[in-house]
């Protein structure tokens, strides 16, 4: 039996989920989020907990039950308490802004990068540019929103300068050492 699987989800106070076949809604004081999970998959709530079970102990549905279980968990997460993704600018010249609710990215290029915020994302600077914060309530959205802004400048091994995860460890080489004579 799977082990994230088979563990009921605890819905907090404010959080309604309405299933109906295998499409789920899940309703919380940050907003809505639906998703459409696989037929095989059995979702049910009983005693104020969402409980995930599956048909047989074949392979496809042994992953099938532990992903469902994670994705609804992450759901009801997401509209209860939200998903956040801190990131910091390293740099001399490197900065970000806001402008209205776009981000304005400065990172050495001839101009400067523009980046929209998706439906239910929410960009913050903090500390005069040198930190971004992605917040929403999809947790793959935020992820991928986080992993499209570092994109535009990773953290490059010999400096350290880019934009990075708040805790991320980028592991430095040595430069060039010169010639040995």
């Amino acid at each position: 039996m799977s082990r994230i699987g088979k563990k009921p989800i605890t819905l907090p106070a404010k959080v309604q989920v309405e299933i109906k076949g295998p499409d789920v809604t899940v309703k919380g004081p940050k907003g809505e989020l639906r998703r459409s999970f696989h037929p095989d998959m059995q979702i049910a709530e009983e005693n104020g907990q969402l409980v995930v079970t599956r048909p047989t102990d074949q392979r496809h549905h042994r992953a099938l039950h532990g992903l469902t279980r994670a994705l609804l968990s992450n759901m009801v997460t997401g509209v209860s308490q939200g998903f956040r993704k801190e990131m910091e600018i390293v740099g001399v010249g490197y900065s970000a802004q806001m402008d209205g609710n776009k981000l304005v990215l400065k990172l050495g290029f001839s101009h400067d990068v523009v980046i929209e915020p998706p439906e239910n994302i929410k960009f913050s600077v903090e500390e005069r540019g040198r930190f971004i914060i992605v917040e929403g309530i999809d947790k793959q959205t935020v992820g991928q929103v986080a992993a499209d802004i570092r994109r535009w400048r990773p953290p490059e091994p010999y400096h350290g300068k880019g934009i990075r995860y708040r805790d991320e460890v980028v592991r430095r080489k040595a430069g060039k050492a010169g010639k040995a004579g």
